[in-house]
């Protein structure tokens, strides 16, 4: 199994995917080798791999700019961004944790509720957060640094700390144009932004006392930034793991695919599309169909507020001024989202790519291994039905330990290169080149 630098990170195995209907499929042989793989099986595989370019994203006209993902980069690692200064993005995605934190919820300025998950390869995703409450990588940005739990800051301290840094301030007039008049520092307060919610919040005040003009700039400043980090994260993308290389000889006939793959990983892989069915919601390049499910694990004890999971999210994204219908999406689009009783206790399908670093899992971290994920669907000991129009698609596999330990060994093969160390690493200066400015 490849490593980076550490095998423990947070982050996305929801499941679903390791799920049942198997009993509609027949008996499985899980000493099936590689040769001995149906064209019907071959093709499933090679539906798996690899991951597709980066798609374009028309709502963000900055998404491809280098010197807006070379600003983000900078800020990802800088604490000044959050409110005490003590906090920064990288703190819940730490580049030597595969872009996670290794923790059951996310430690920022509080202690969240949910996992914090990974960065790679988000660009591949059509939802952001384990409910979907966000449809664009830039509009997701946004809310970290705005949660009370997370960096516990707003969007005029961000506004004012890029506007009085002198390098921060040339850098984002590179990109985005010269900065507004509206903004000049001593008219500001020192920390205001909207809390929808909570009319009489002193934060919520401060902004209602502020020209709409200033409002304005000041959201429109605090987008850029979003679209900035959009810019970076889509730069985010691991290298080809064993499983990629593995599919890439199958593709191409060569006669030693299956040395890409240890004997036990190839038993797994016939488990996954075979009897564990895991495929049925963990399919295509990035191992996940991007949609919501309920699994019925049962919550982390910690987090004592019952988590409605996508039936709050779509509210949410409705009501969002950042969603990609707004006014900041650069190509509104329109989303077809109702809220339904159906949504309540769902979380995001998440990718299996890399999921034996970013431990521990489930969308509260409920889970320390894979061993335990797997263990849960196998037996369902302990699901909590939620009583909204669950799914039905969930039956006990009834796994073998060997079964168990062949999954593993499969998923762990789904490691993959990281990222260049440049983009794992801060930069000395917000600005690309002092020279093309």
């Amino acid at each position: 199994m490849k490593s980076w630098q550490a095998v423990t990170a947070s982050n996305l195995v929801c499941g679903v995917g390791i799920s049942m209907i198997w009993m509609m499929l027949g008996a499985w042989n899980a000493t099936k080798s590689e040769d001995d793989f149906t064209d019907r099986e071959r093709k499933k595989i090679l539906s798996l791999s690899p991951v597709p370019p980066t798609p374009s994203d028309p709502t963000n006209q900055y998404a491809d700019v280098p010197k807006a993902a070379h600003f983000r980069q900078f800020l990802f690692f800088d604490p000044r961004m959050s409110g005490l200064g003590k906090v920064s993005c990288a703190t819940c995605h730490d580049p030597q944790r595969t872009f996670t934190d290794g923790k059951a919820l996310v430690e920022g300025e509080g202690i969240a509720l949910r996992n914090s998950p990974t960065l790679l390869n988000t660009t591949q995703l059509r939802w952001f957060f384990w409910d979907g409450r966000a449809d664009t990588l830039w509009s997701q940005a946004l809310e970290p640094i705005e949660n009370e739990r997370e960096m516990n800051s707003d969007r005029v301290h961000v506004v004012r700390l890029v506007g009085s840094d002198p390098e921060l301030r040339v850098a984002y007039e590179s990109i985005f144009g010269e900065w507004p008049d509206a903004l000049v520092e001593p008219n500001l307060p020192d920390h205001a932004r909207p809390v929808m919610d909570e009319p009489n919040h002193p934060l919520n005040l401060a902004w209602l006392a502020m020209p709409e003009s200033q409002r304005e700039a000041v959201t429109r400043v605090f987008v850029n930034v979003g679209k900035a980090i959009d810019a970076n994260e889509r730069r985010l993308r691991g290298g080809p793991s064993d499983f990629d290389r593995y599919v890439k000889a199958l593709r191409s006939g060569a006669a030693n695919a299956e040395t890409h793959l240890p004997e036990s990983a190839l038993q797994g892989l016939a488990l996954f599309i075979g009897k564990a069915n895991c495929r049925f919601c963990h399919h295509g390049p990035m191992l996940s169909d991007g949609e919501f499910h309920n699994t019925e694990a049962p919550p982390n004890p910690d987090v004592k507020t019952v988590d409605t999971g996508r039936y709050e999210g779509v509210k949410k994204l409705l009501h969002s001024p950042f969603n990609a219908s707004g006014k900041y999406s650069d190509a509104p689009r329109h989303t077809n989202l109702r809220q339904g009783a159906e949504l309540w206790g769902q979380f995001k399908t998440p990718s299996l790519r890399n999921v034996a670093l970013t431990a521990p899992y489930m969308h509260q971290g409920q889970y320390a291994s894979l061993h335990v994920v797997i263990r849960f669907y196998s037996t369902r000991e302990d699901a909590i039905p939620n009583g909204h129009h669950q799914e039905q698609i969930l039956l006990p596999l009834n796994l073998s330990h060997t079964e168990i330990d062949a999954l593993v060994d499969f998923l762990e093969s789904l490691t993959e290169e990281p990222p260049a160390l440049s983009l794992r690493t801060a930069p000395g200066s917000p600005r690309l080149s002092k020279d093309s400015d």
